[in-house]
């Protein structure tokens, strides 16, 4: 059955959504003040965790900026607001930080949470496009939500305001793991699965050591390099000097390049690429496969260096690939 083509009106509706709710984070970029920093200092403040609670599709989002600030090195947690007036109060202690979501600010769920706050001293941070709000009035810190139309033609459907939570629930995040100093080391820490933990190995992680590693002197004569250049079955082989040092790479480019009567009678200082390509073993593994690609003519092998440019390892790219790099 062929496919057909999206309705022009449906087209026109989607844009009109987008549209919508971008000129919602405009106004919402535009709106921030002294009160976001404020929000950040109470956040990186506690000594204890962030505890994100919402109702309903502000619930939703609360789930998802419980989640990014937990991944982005802020604990965190999402409580469910009505749960917490039936013992899950019991979560929040001393040195927590409560970040509650409520577009109206009068979400009926919070109130128990709220008065729990606000009677044991827990620093209580409001998203909430109601400014005079009963949550507002009782936050210490309310990030007031731009006034900005939902996305749906009746107005009625959280689209536009719970964009807003969500990108202010990053614009948080981000901003925390930013004071934090937060690396990509710690970003491995947490996210050791799937491509993104993948991207964030170390060269050192994938490379090949020791007796594996495909090296010989620049004298050596070139039917011993060629033997060499077999047996470790990288398609390359370096050139060390006498310091042990990289200064060469015989690849099966070079070979073709070199092809010739006299081949076998040359040198490996003769036929080499003086200027091999070369990587820091603390490099990220995504940092090699971006040099292996982007080269005018990639290549598919890469020596791992010492600051003083002596060879720790090599990696092929199908160590990257295997991986999960690509």
């Amino acid at each position: 059955m062929s496919q057909t083509a999206a309705h022009p009106t449906d087209l026109d509706t989607a844009r009109d959504v987008l549209a919508t709710e971008a000129a919602g984070l405009r106004a919402l970029a535009a709106s921030l003040d002294a009160r976001f920093a404020a929000a950040v200092d109470l956040l990186i403040g506690a000594s204890g965790r962030v505890v994100v609670s919402g109702m309903g599709k502000s619930g939703h989002v609360a789930t998802k900026i419980a989640a990014t600030l937990a991944s982005t090195g802020t604990t965190a947690l999402y409580v469910h607001p009505a749960e917490a007036s039936h013992g899950d109060l019991g979560m929040i202690v001393e040195g927590d930080a409560v970040l509650a979501l409520s577009n109206s600010g009068e979400t009926a769920e919070l109130a128990d949470l709220i008065a729990y706050t606000r009677r044991f001293a827990i620093p209580l941070i409001a998203i909430t496009g109601g400014a005079k709000s009963s949550l507002a009035v009782a936050a210490d810190v309310a990030l007031i939500l731009p006034p900005a139309p939902e996305a749906c033609p009746m107005g009625l459907a959280p689209t536009t305001s719970t964009t807003m939570q969500m990108a202010l629930g990053d614009a948080l995040a981000v901003a925390l793991l930013t004071r934090r100093g937060f690396s990509p080391t710690d970003f491995r820490r947490f996210h050791p699965g799937g491509k993104l933990g993948a991207k964030l190995r170390r060269a050192r992680d994938l490379m090949h050591v020791g007796s594996e590693l495909p090296l010989a002197g620049p004298d050596t004569p070139m039917h011993a390099a060629l033997l060499l250049m077999t047996e470790k079955r990288f398609g390359c082989l370096g050139a060390i000097d006498a310091d042990g040092r990289l200064i060469g790479i015989l690849t099966d480019g070079d070979l073709r390049r070199a092809m010739g009567p006299d081949l076998l009678s040359r040198r490996l200082g003769d036929v080499m690429n003086s200027n091999p390509r070369s990587i820091g073993p603390d490099a990220l593994a995504a940092e090699a496969l971006h040099q292996m690609n982007t080269a005018a003519s990639p290549f598919t092998t890469l020596f791992v260096v010492d600051a003083g440019h002596k060879p720790l390892g090599i990696l092929h790219i199908h160590d990257l690939l295997r991986a999960g790099l690509a």
